[in-house]
């Protein structure tokens, strides 16, 4: 018998009655949709103070970040520590590829520093590179919704632009 190359030798497997008729084990994660037995229950998550600012360059308009616009941002006082909407982006992706928000069971919404509350659809898919994320970012604050590419279901949408009271003034004063 000649020896074959790494020395492993997979094993015929033999199926019994038993196993072909097993079925597997149902799911981990609960698949919950409209007739769930959760009461529609869902968690909130609010990215308070995320630096989402637009400004204009040359002839177009750009995020504010603090490695582009560091000798802008010295110039107007502000500190560029600040200025960080990379922060935002990474905080998305997580949230949005998490295991609860593919469960359905996750409502993202983020409210900028200057009273600007935006509500993400948990369908959203947060583009992976920051250059895109940017690019996505101004035109939802000039447009104030995104919608999706094959169809009218809005992905991201302003939901306010003005200083904020009433119900939404009890959490954020």
């Amino acid at each position: 018998m000649a020896a074959t190359s790494g020395g492993f030798q997979p094993r015929e497997r033999r199926f019994s009655v038993q196993e072909q008729d097993w079925d597997p084990a149902p799911p981990k994660r609960p698949r919950l949709g409209a007739g769930s037995k959760c009461g529609g229950r869902r968690l909130i998550v609010v990215l308070e103070g995320a630096s989402l600012e637009t400004v204009k360059v040359g002839k177009t308009y750009e995020l504010l970040n603090c490695d582009k616009h560091k000798s802008m941002l010295l110039k107007n006082g502000r500190d560029p520590g600040e200025v960080r909407p990379d922060i935002t982006h990474q905080s998305l992706l997580m949230l949005m590829d998490s295991p609860l928000n593919r469960a359905g069971l996750l409502q993202v919404y983020i409210h900028t520093q200057k009273n600007v509350l935006i509500e993400v659809n948990p369908q959203t898919r947060i583009p992976r590179t920051f250059d895109r994320f940017c690019g996505l970012m101004v035109q939802l604050l000039h447009k104030l919704s995104v919608r999706a590419a094959d169809g009218p279901q809005k992905l991201l949408k302003v939901k306010l632009v003005k200083p904020l009271g009433g119900f939404w003034g009890r959490f954020w004063g």
